[in-house]
């Protein structure tokens, strides 16, 4: 208790020297007051606001982890509380204000605003999001699945107001893409005749006069509409059984992410999240999400990577750029679009620390996605950038309309 409010004194003391809240929260324009995180459309945008009614726009890292990610990392430091509160002083001095996805827990209570992901229908299925795997959302299964997930996690949280909210999973496949060239409705007609997901799609087929060597692009997204909908509504009620405060922020999709399984998920996220590696912003594809869902949209990964920095940048999302120079005019770039954007409420940078040489142990990503380099080094063209452009997001988003 006492290493946690040590954490949130250093924050108090950094981010109330310019027009912040202790949160990280623009003072300079307000919302209501609820006690935790939730969204509003004030002034004709979408924000987030901070527990103590500010509104926030998040800036954020992911994976901000204490050693590399490879199997000749060194052991993590012993005292990872004293990390943790150097890491969150390191990362608001880059104007940063959460941590993303994937963080060392320890920084949960290092007085930065932060994110955790559940992991629900991965807990039915290892490694889901990286094969794309498909689980049945219709039966008995994933409902217990998702309860026992939510049920295990949620009660630590409630009570937290620095907690921002809930990814619900990463990177489910929804169709056809680079894991699998099978829509949804196809994978579920291979499950098991008895399965729930089985019999569900079947009927849909029937009740359209079709049969599986007969089904049309319309039945597809007919059938995706309604998986997405149990989807987001069993996790929805899971996380808001064990946890009525904070915010669902979605599953994290992969690029892409059709109108169907938009229109499904849109009454049950708060806020939807979106993974992009495009060299731009893709600000009319957020547009239209927003458009779609009625909800606020949250870029939850980006990164550039350059060839300069010693790495292969062989294996992982985007295409290199050149320099270090190059890189940190990407972000800059990004990132203004995206405050300017009415229905984006942050960005989160994939990632805290370069990959290493030899590829991480996951899947033998070997890029140059990090704010420091794999001895903690800060890359300071870049982190400089940082702390000049994220000074100047929140004004921007507010004149976007």
């Amino acid at each position: 208790m006492r290493n946690r409010w040590i954490g949130i004194l250093l924050a108090c003391v950094t981010l109330t020297a310019a027009p912040y809240d202790r949160y990280g929260g623009w003072t300079e324009l307000g919302g209501r007051k609820s006690g935790f995180f939730h969204t509003e459309r004030i002034g004709g945008r979408w924000w987030l606001v901070t527990p103590d009614g500010n509104v926030f726009f998040s800036k954020g890292v992911c994976h901000v982890s204490m050693a590399p990610e490879s199997d000749s990392s060194p052991p993590p430091p012993a005292d990872l509380k004293g990390w943790a509160q150097a890491a969150a002083r390191q990362l608001r001095g880059w104007g940063l204000n959460t941590v993303g996805a994937w963080s060392a827990p320890e920084l949960y209570s290092a007085g930065m605003v932060y994110t955790h992901i559940l992991n629900l229908a991965a807990s039915l299925q290892r490694d889901l999001w990286l094969k794309g795997g498909v689980v049945d959302v219709f039966g008995p299964e994933f409902r217990n699945a998702v309860d026992r997930a939510a049920a295990a996690t949620c009660p630590k949280f409630a009570a937290d107001p620095w907690l921002l909210g809930y990814f619900t999973d990463n990177e489910l496949r929804w169709g056809p893409d680079w894991r699998s060239r099978e829509s949804l409705l196809e994978s579920y007609l291979k499950m098991d005749p008895a399965s729930m997901g089985y019999r569900t799609a079947a009927a849909l087929l029937k009740s359209r006069g079709r049969g599986p060597a007969s089904m049309t692009e319309e039945d597809k997204a007919a059938f995706l509409q309604m998986a997405a909908s149990e989807y987001g509504r069993v996790s929805r009620e899971a996380i808001r059984r064990y946890d009525p405060n904070h915010l669902v922020l979605g599953c994290r999709f992969a690029g892409y992410a059709n109108e169907a399984v938009l229109k499904g998920v849109g009454p049950h996220f708060d806020v939807v999240s979106y993974n992009n590696y495009s060299p731009k912003a893709p600000v009319d594809r957020l547009r239209q999400i927003t458009g779609i869902t009625g909800k606020p949209v949250m870029l939850t990964e980006f990164s550039f990577k350059a060839m300069d920095s010693g790495l292969p940048n062989t294996k992982g999302a985007a295409k290199p750029v050149a320099t270090q120079e190059e890189r940190a005019g990407g972000f800059a770039a990004y990132v203004r679009d995206l405050a300017s954007l009415p229905g984006c409420v942050g960005y989160h940078w994939f990632q805290y620390r370069d990959q290493p040489r030899e590829g991480r142990r996951l899947d033998g990503e070997n890029s140059n996605y990090g704010l420091v380099k794999l001895d903690g080094t800060p890359w300071e063209l870049l982190t400089r950038r940082f702390q000049e452009v994220n000074r100047e997001l929140e004004a921007r988003a507010a004149g976007a309309r």
